[in-house]
């Protein structure tokens, strides 16, 4: 096992008070001497990164107040893609779960495995392997979630002002909004987005919301318990 010190530190994102305990418990369990800091949020995580003191891994429920499908997940990954973050959430579809790891997950654990098992898996993690549900079946890759995949690599090319320039065209807003958001010029944020365009190999900002947005991933996380 790879030794941890303890000046590791874990970070746990769960909006559930109840699943953050359980999630510190197990922590604990694997490594009694860790830090463990929780987010409630998305934002709150991406604030918490921003500190310092680096995070050695993070361990992420999909099912956040403020994002949608994978969308918290592509933020973590593009922002800080050195960090492993492992999905702990009460999805089980195999597509899900096959769609999280092409994204870069470190890892896949049920929310209904016991706290030895979510234990062993940080563990197996921290020890370089990618967890998976034992009872877990590799989905064979389609030309969607291969197209994906490829755009999250292009996402990864982004600097974290552009992420945020990013996420505001999808909200819809306009250069001077940006720019007043940002506290920098419209010349600024019209340079921030013909980078953005560049590397996401698109042609206009309406044609980079739309491959973006294709990310979330809504319809598989639809009609499912839990979300």
């Amino acid at each position: 096992m790879t030794p941890v010190s303890d000046r590791a530190r874990f970070l746990i994102i769960d909006d559930h008070p109840l699943f953050r305990e359980a999630l510190h418990s197990a922590v604990q369990m694997a490594y009694p001497d860790v830090d463990t800091v929780e987010a409630r949020s998305i934002a709150e995580a991406i604030e918490l990164l921003a500190d310092a003191k680096p995070f050695d891994l993070a361990l992420l429920d999909l099912s956040m107040p403020d994002v949608h499908g994978f969308e918290g997940l592509l933020q973590l990954r593009t922002r800080y893609p050195r960090l492993p973050v492992v999905i702990v959430s009460g999805y089980e579809e195999p597509k899900i779960i096959s769609e999280a790891l092409s994204y870069g997950a470190a890892g896949f654990i049920p929310k209904s495995a016991r706290k030895s098992d979510l234990a062993a898996a940080i563990r197996s993690v921290m020890d370089g392997a990618v967890y998976v549900p034992e009872n877990y079946e590799g989905q064979p890759p389609d030309p969607d979630s291969t197209d994906r995949a490829d755009m999250v690599q292009r996402l990864a090319r982004l600097t974290p002002q552009q992420l945020r320039v990013l996420q505001m065209l999808r909200q819809g807003m306009l250069n001077k909004q940006i720019a007043y958001e940002l506290q920098v010029g419209e010349t600024t944020v019209k340079a921030h987005v013909s980078e953005i365009l560049r590397k996401l190999n698109v042609y206009s900002r309406t044609q980079a919301v739309i491959e973006v947005s294709k990310l979330d991933n809504a319809e598989l996380f639809r009609d499912q318990a839990g979300f």
